[in-house]
């Protein structure tokens, strides 16, 4: 097992820094975000499987020659006594190396799902009190602010707001565009997309690959959201909507609207084109493949 570990080991440095610093900085993303967030997340889920498998294997390597079998000579070594007999230095440090790190991980990915959704539910208190329900939108409460600003609450009571000077300042194809924009969000769920990146750069934030995973993540669910809104609106409703909104969201929130404005205006005045079918289907069989692979060194029988 110890050439898997070393084959995972490296797999797992390659995705966590320089294929996620290349995956970053790449332009064909913005033409497909549906698919590059799709790569992002096999890229997250094999790095983290290459990363702990290979620890796992390695120290694991004493009790049989893949890890199923190796499982097995475990419990019967736990059974008679003699695991630290057979586990050298090597094999110890790699075993608490990958506990500590999936420990690591864990704490911080359940860490920021609680206070996440604990300022959630705060906020969506304070919302029912100050903010005024929208009858001819469901599901929408209306700030009485006169900053334009929307946003979403995600979550199963989620909140679409909007304040009382998006109203005032955008016409009614405006507030169309705002609305579907952040429907968009909730819909699709970003919120559960970015927050295991959002563990995943916590757990190692001076790795600046994983660092810039999650900033990219974010940029792809705002330009999706984007693509969502102009199907049903015109590029210069979007893009006006985009100008004029522009007040700070609360923290908990997803805001499509308070971001890299000017770069996602240009991309909706001047949309990039569409990549091919066959890319777009190579593009998901890559990713894929990418999470298989680890998956089945760990698995071979």
């Amino acid at each position: 097992m110890e050439l898997t570990a070393l084959g995972l080991l490296v797999l797992g440095l390659l995705l966590a820094e320089p294929v996620s610093r290349i995956l970053a900085g790449a332009e064909w993303p913005a033409r497909d975000p549906v698919g590059a967030l799709l790569m992002w997340q096999a890229v997250g889920l094999a790095g983290g499987l290459s990363l702990l498998g290979a620890g796992i294997l390695y120290g694991l390597a004493p009790f049989g020659p893949t890890l199923i079998p190796a499982v097995g000579g475990v419990s019967r070594a736990i059974g008679e006594g003699r695991v630290l007999d057979d586990l050298d230095a090597g094999n110890t440090l790699a075993l608490v190396a990958s506990l500590l790190l999936g420990a690591r991980l864990l704490f911080v990915l359940v860490t920021v799902t609680v206070r996440t959704l604990r300022a959630r539910a705060r906020h969506r208190d304070l919302l029912d009190v100050l903010a005024t329900p929208w009858p001819a939108v469901p599901g929408t409460r209306v700030l009485d602010h006169p900053v334009p600003v929307a946003y979403c609450l995600p979550g199963r009571s989620s909140r679409l707001v909007v304040s009382a000077g998006v109203l005032e300042r955008l016409a009614p194809e405006g507030v169309r565009a705002v609305l579907a924009h952040e429907r968009a969000h909730l819909t699709e769920r970003h919120d559960l997309v970015v927050l295991p990146f959002v563990a995943w750069g916590a757990t190692a934030p001076f790795v600046r690959g994983m660092v810039r995973a999650q900033l990219a993540v974010a940029a792809l669910i705002e330009m999706r959201a984007d693509d969502v809104a102009a199907s049903r609106s015109t590029q210069r409703e979007l893009a006006g909507a985009l100008r004029t909104v522009g007040g700070s969201a609360p923290s908990a929130a997803l805001s499509s609207f308070t971001s890299a404005v000017d770069a996602r205006i240009a991309r909706i005045a001047a949309p990039p084109p569409p990549p091919s079918t066959a890319f777009r289907v190579l593009v998901r069989v890559a990713a894929v493949a990418l999470v298989a692979v680890p998956t089945a060194l760990l698995l071979h029988p």
